[in-house]
C-alpha cells in the first residue's frame, strides 16, 4: 500500500474486531456469567488487541497484564456493542474518552478510524490529533494527522508531519509522487507550491522531488518554474516516461506544436515509451494532424503486443477512439471489433462505441442493435439514452421519449439525466413549450441542481421568457460559482440581444477564466465585442474560436464581423467553406444570404 494512502479502516475490518468482543460478551451472558472478573476481561481485551494488530500489521506491544478496572471493561464493551449495532457516533466517542483517560494509542487509533469511517468530523479531528500525539512513530498516524490538517486548510502545520514522512528513504520517492494528489483538495494552489518547494529543498538529487515541484507549479499556472523543475527531473532520471508526459503538458500550454516536437524528440531517444507515443497520437488528433497520428498507431499496437503490461486490448480500444475522433469511422469500427475479440474488460462500453460508429456510417439499424445489446448494468442508461436519441433522429421524438419513460429504478441523478435528455429531444423537435414545461416541473422536484436550472434557463430563452432565463442563470452560478457555461450563456444572451454589453463581456471573460480556450466562449466574447463595435477584437476572438472548431455558427459570426470590417472576400470564403460542410445550418444560411444579397 502506498505510504500516503488514506487511513480509513474498511467496514469488514471494523465489524471483524467488533464481533470478536461482543460475541465473547454474549457467550458470557448466556452462560450466566453476570460478573466478569478482571483477569478474564483482560484476556479478552488482549485477544482483541492482537486481532486488531494483526489486521493493521502492527505489533501489539506494551500489553498491561494487570487487572483492568470494571468501569473500563464495561465502557469498552459498551463501545463495542454500539459499533456492532451501527451506532458509530457512540462507539467512537466511547473509545476516544477511553483513549484520553488511559493515554492508550491503540484506543485513539480505534476512535479515529471509527470517526473517519462514520464521517464524524467533530470526533475525527480530536481523535486523530490524540492518536498522532500518543504514537509519534506511527506512519499511519502521521498520515492521518496530515490529511486532517489539509482538510481543515492548515497547510503550514503539515510541514513537520510531511517532512517526517519524506525523511524515510525507502518511501521518499513514492511520497513525492503522491504529494500533489494528497494536497489537491486545498484551494490555495500557490500555498501548495510553496509547501512542496519547502519539502523538496533538502533533496536536490531526487528526481521525484523536482517532479513534485513541477507538477505543483504547472497546476498553479507557473510554467517557467514547472519547466525548470521538470528539466532537472529529466536530467536526474533520463528516459522517465512520467516526467516526459508532464513536460509535454507544460509545453502544450505554451504551444501545442512545441509539445508535439518534444514528444517526437523524446521518442527518438526512447522509442519503447509507449505511454508517451500514445499521448503524442492523442495530441496530433487534437491538432487535426490525422495522418501523422495514423502513422503512430501500428507502432503503438506493436509495442503493446510485446509489453509485459498485457494491455493490448486497452491500447487497441484507445486507437479505435482516436480513429473515431479523426472521423475515420471504418478504421474505428475495425479497432473496436479487434478489442472485443481480445476480451476487452468493458465490452459494454465498446458496444456503445460501436453503436456511435455505426450511426456515423449511417448504419442506423446496426447502431440500434449495438445499443440494445447492452444489459442492465453500469452502461445500460448510457445505451438507452443513445438509442433514444437515435430513434428521435430517425423516427420521432415521441417514440424516443417512450424509450426513456420505460426506465425504472433510477436514482435522483439518473432521473435528472433522463429529464434533461427528454427536454433536449423536445427542443430539437422544435417543441420548445413542452421542453420548457418539463424542465419547469423538474426544477421544482429537484431544487438546487445547477445543471438542471441551466437547462431550464435555456429553455426559457427559447420561448423568449428572458426574465426567467436571467434569474435562473444567476441562480445557477450563485449555487455553483465555477459554472463557466452559465456565465457564458447569460453573457451571450445579452450580446445577442444587444443589451447590457459591458456586463456581457464581464460575464464571458469570467467564463473564459474558468474554461480557457473554449471555442464557444471565445465566440461569445467575439460576438459581444462585435455588438459594441470593437471589430478588431471581435475578429481576433472569433477567428481564434473558428481555428479551434470550425462550427457553422462561429463561421456565421466571423463572416459577419469580417464583412462589417470591409473584408468581403474573406467573409465570403469563410461562409462558403462552412456551407460546404454544413449546408443546412439555419443560422449560417440566413447570415450568408443576408449579406451576399447586398453585393
Amino acid at each position: 500500500m502506498h505510504p500516503m494512502i488514506q487511513f480509513k479502516q474498511t467496514t469488514a475490518s471494523l465489524k471483524k474486531s467488533s464481533l470478536l468482543l461482543t460475541s465473547i460478551l454474549w457467550i458470557c451472558i448466556s452462560a450466566g456469567a453476570v460478573i466478569l472478573n478482571g483477569c478474564a476481561a483482560n484476556k479478552h481485551l488482549k485477544d482483541d488487541s492482537m486481532a486488531m494488530a494483526a489486521e493493521n500489521n502492527t505489533p501489539a506491544s506494551g500489553e498491561d497484564d494487570s487487572v483492568l478496572e470494571p468501569e473500563f471493561i464495561y465502557r469498552y464493551l459498551v463501545g463495542e456493542i454500539a459499533g456492532q449495532r451501527g451506532d458509530i457516533g457512540t462507539s467512537g466517542a466511547i473509545f476516544y474518552d477511553l483513549a484520553r483517560s488511559e493515554r492508550d494509542a491503540r484506543l485513539a487509533e480505534r476512535a479515529a478510524k471509527i470517526a473517519a469511517y462514520g464521517n464524524i468530523t467533530n470526533l475525527a479531528v480530536p481523535a486523530i490529533k490524540l492518536w498522532a500525539e500518543l504514537d509519534p512513530d506511527s506512519t499511519e498516524a502521521q498520515q492521518a494527522m496530515t490529511e486532517m490538517l489539509i482538510a481543515t486548510g492548515r497547510l503550514d502545520d503539515t510541514r513537520p508531519y510531511l517532512s517526517k514522512l519524506l525523511s524515510k528513504e525507502e518511501t521518499r520517492a513514492s511520497g513525492f509522487l503522491y504529494l500533489n494528489t494528497l494536497l489537491n483538495r486545498s484551494p490555495d494552489k500557490v500555498a501548495v507550491l510553496e509547501l512542496i518547494q519547502f519539502l523538496a529543498q533538502p533533496y536536490p538529487d531526487s528526481a521525484e522531488a523536482h517532479f513534485a515541484v513541477a507538477q505543483a507549479a504547472w497546476i498553479t499556472n507557473k510554467d517557467d518554474i514547472a519547466l525548470t523543475a521538470i528539466n532537472k527531473a529529466e536530467t536526474l532520471r533520463a528516459g522517465w516516461d512520467v516526467a516526459a508526459l508532464l513536460k509535454g503538458q507544460i509545453l502544450y500550454r505554451k504551444s501545442p506544436q512545441a509539445a508535439i516536437d518534444y514528444y517526437y524528440d523524446f521518442l527518438g531517444s526512447h522509442p519503447a515509451s509507449n505511454e508517451v507515443r500514445i499521448n503524442l497520437a492523442k495530441l496530433l488528433v487534437s491538432q487535426k494532424q490525422y495522418e501523422a497520428a495514423k502513422k503512430e498507431y501500428p507502432i503503438i499496437i506493436e509495442h503493446a503486443k510485446n509489453s509485459t503490461s498485457n494491455n493490448i486490448a486497452d491500447v487497441t480500444a484507445i486507437i479505435g477512439l482516436l480513429s473515431y475522433q479523426s472521423a475515420d469511422y471504418i478504421s474505428a469500427r475495425n479497432y473496436f471489433q479487434q478489442a472485443l475479440a481480445m476480451d476487452f474488460k468493458d465490452a459494454d462500453q465498446l458496444y456503445v462505441y460501436m453503436g456511435q460508429t455505426s450511426e456515423k456510417l449511417n448504419q442506423n439499424d446496426d447502431a440500434a442493435d449495438w445499443y440494445k445489446k447492452i444489459p442492465l448494468g453500469p452502461r445500460y442508461l448510457e445505451a438507452r439514452l443513445s438509442l433514444a436519441n437515435l430513434v428521435a433522429r430517425t423516427e420521432s421524438a415521441d417514440k424516443a421519449i417512450e424509450i426513456l419513460d420505460e426506465l425504472a429504478d433510477l436514482n435522483d441523478e439518473q432521473q435528472i439525466i433522463v429529464i434533461q435528455s427528454e427536454a433536449a429531444i423536445l427542443a430539437r423537435a422544435k417543441r420548445d413549450q413542452e421542453s420548457f414545461e418539463l424542465l419547469e416541473n423538474a426544477v421544482k422536484n429537484f431544487p438546487n441542481t445547477p445543471e438542471l436550472v441551466y437547462d431550464y434557463a435555456l429553455a426559457a430563452e427559447r420561448i423568449k421568457k428572458f426574465d426567467i432565463m436571467e434569474s435562473e442563470l444567476r441562480k445557477a452560478f450563485a449555487e455553483k460559482p465555477d459554472f463557466a457555461a452559465a456565465y457564458n450563456a447569460l453573457g451571450y444572451s445579452f450580446a445577442d440581444r444587444n443589451i447590457k454589453l459591458n456586463e456581457a463581456i464581464t460575464l464571458i471573460e469570467k467564463a473564459l477564466e474558468l474554461s480557457p480556450d473554449d471555442h464557444y466562449m471565445l465566440d461569445s466574447l467575439g460576438w459581444a465585442h462585435y455588438r459594441k463595435g470593437n471589430l478588431d477584437k471581435a475578429i481576433q476572438y472569433l477567428q481564434q474560436a473558428y481555428d479551434i472548431n470550425p462550427d457553422p455558427e462561429i463561421a456565421a459570426h466571423l463572416g459577419e464581423a469580417l464583412w462589417h470590417k470591409g473584408l468581403h472576400e474573406q467573409a465570403n470564403k469563410v461562409w462558403d467553406d462552412a456551407l460546404k460542410a454544413h449546408p443546412d445550418n439555419e443560422v449560417l444560411v440566413t447570415t450568408a444570404n443576408k449579406f451576399k444579397s447586398k453585393l
